[in-house]
């Protein structure tokens, strides 16, 4: 088939309406035809600085109209992707763009002085790409380049192979370098039965999914709340791209919820894309809070992967606009597909059951599969389109990626039960497990009653050293306004739920929640607050 992302754009560029919008950020909206001639610009330029098939280029940018650019640019010059966390600092920053053996950077102007830093110490790197403001004197300015040409399409022949980087910083060591191949990337996606211009069905070939889109017309328009540095808001805006729609990116360098509804509004936004309860809370406060200001009614669906999604904010965001549908996706950067939650106001699929996908199993730890029904507990595991493998890192690749009786899956970690009906119940991150005094507990598990809790806007479930149970259940909670922390009363609400070996031994409150710009948690930090609190008391 040699399903390929630079190919399907070419195809789309070449018959879609030139005025349709492709990619809005702020008041600065780049039309298909305009999309067309700038990626493909940019694409030459990177191939003119030495850039070959296969070459690494780091993003280290926030959102905006020049990070599906560059995705573009990349697929279309067979360049790999490579997601910079901008969080990251000079360690972490240096790790990543050296271990991805990064040939360019593409970096917002905000970051040029971790970039000046860096520079002599990443030889590898032959071009530097500047978005905004006043370039540095080795650096390209951005604009220049995607404006500099006759903006044709590249005569290149390209492939299923080519590759897409994920880096994930996962729950413990160094980032690693997922590696997705276009083709599996893309059937994992859905092989296009998630672009409405195919109805439903599966196309046979990259001229058939063409064909259907350009007599659709253009598609829909999403809002990655989240980063695009991160795969639930990369993969998303992938997949709205492939489909001719529109890609709207915020403004705000945090999620602003009453930004997002007023671009809602301007845009007709169809979708949303975001990250469980960290966007979706915040977005429930703002509607609550001003319930007329912004007309949401474009608004079809919900799309959330990551973290848990609550059942209780997930209905009372449908009191606001009961045509929506509400779709929790569970997946990682090292798999897609594992399962889908959806709700809608006719009905509701609680929080952390998930509908098992076809090409998945649940495994124990010494790979065996767990009968539905059983309550045993196990990894869910996922084969049929599935990453390569971790760059640079075999080991860690034969772990992750196992082959079981013949077949390859992808394994990331992820605890669960599957029930007879084949409904799986999340529980957790296997790195994340708390073993106290031999109990085991995920704490996801104990997340999702803490933050049903009116006290509670966000919580976080971690173990801290304690000589009597060897690990101690320790919650890190952000209180709702207005509202004191009262241990004793959370504990007992936890206790009328949960089994007693779950309740947190302490509870202690934070101003604002450990966690990453996507939403989701940073059990690292989240972990060191909790035993300093701890050995204190």
């Amino acid at each position: 088939m040699n399903w390929n992302f630079g190919d399907i754009l070419d195809g789309i560029e070449s018959g879609i309406s030139k005025d349709a919008p492709a990619i809005i950020h702020g008041d600065r909206t780049v039309t298909w035809g305009e999309f067309s001639s700038r990626t493909n610009n940019l694409a030459r330029a990177l191939q003119n600085r030495g850039l070959n098939p296969g070459d690494k280029v780091g993003f280290y940018v926030r959102n905006s109209n020049a990070y599906p650019e560059c995705l573009a640019a990349c697929f279309k010059a067979r360049l790999v992707h490579v997601n910079v966390n901008f969080r990251y600092r000079d360690k972490e920053l240096w790790y990543i763009l050296d271990n991805s053996d990064a040939k360019a950077v593409v970096y917002d102007a905000e970051f040029s002085n971790e970039v000046e830093a860096l520079k002599d110490r990443l030889p590898g790197v032959v071009a530097w790409i500047q978005v905004g403001g006043q370039s540095l004197k080795f650096s390209d300015d951005y604009e220049n380049l995607v404006t500099d040409g006759l903006g044709k399409a590249l005569e290149v022949e390209r492939s299923g192979e080519d590759l897409l980087f994920v880096y994930t910083g996962g729950t413990t060591g160094m980032p690693k370098g997922v590696m997705w191949r276009a083709e599996d990337l893309w059937f994992a996606l859905g092989g296009g039965i998630n672009t409405p211009a195919n109805r439903g069905e599966a196309p046979e070939s990259i001229e058939a999914h063409v064909n259907n889109v350009l007599r659709a017309g253009p598609g829909g328009r999403q809002i990655p709340c989240c980063p695009l540095m991160h795969g639930t808001g990369l993969f998303t805006a992938v997949t709205t791209l492939l489909g001719a729609g529109c890609v709207i990116t915020l403004q705000s360098p945090g999620f602003d919820a009453s930004e997002a509804f007023s671009a809602v509004e301007k845009h007709q936004a169809d979708s949303l894309v975001i990250v469980g309860d960290a966007f979706a809370r915040p977005m429930l406060n703002a509607l609550e809070s001003e319930p007329n200001k912004w007309d949401i009614s474009s608004i079809k669906v919900i799309v959330s992967s990551g973290v848990m999604w609550s059942r209780d904010i997930k209905q009372a965001l449908l009191k606001f606009n009961d045509k929506m549908m509400l779709v929790d996706l569970f997946g990682s950067s090292e798999a897609i597909g594992f399962g889908t939650s959806i709700t809608t106001a006719k009905g509701e699929t609680r929080t952390a059951k998930f509908q098992i996908g076809d090409k998945c199993k649940v495994f124990t730890e010494d790979h065996e599969e767990v009968a539905p029904g059983s309550d045993e507990r196990g990894f869910i595991a996922r084969c049929g389109p599935i990453p390569v493998g971790y760059y640079k890192d075999e080991e860690k690749s034969a772990k992750t990626f196992p082959t079981i009786k013949g077949v390859r899956y992808s394994i990331p970690g992820d605890w669960c039960t599957v029930a007879e009906d084949g409904t799986l119940t999340l529980l957790g991150r296997g790195s994340n497990c708390i073993n106290s005094a031999g109990e085991k507990i995920y704490p996801e598990e104990v997340e999702e009653v803490l933050k049903t809790m009116n006290s509670v806007e966000d919580a976080l479930v971690v173990g801290v050293p304690d000589e009597k149970w060897g690990s101690a259940v320790v919650a890190v909670v952000e209180l709702s306004s207005g509202y004191e922390l009262d241990e004793q009363t959370i504990r007992e609400s936890v206790r009328g739920q949960l089994a007693g070996y779950k309740v947190p031994k302490r509870i202690f409150a934070v101003a604002k929640m450990f966690r990453a710009p996507n939403g989701k948690a940073d059990y690292k930090s989240a972990t060191s607050h909790a035993e300093a609190s701890y050995s204190s008391t």
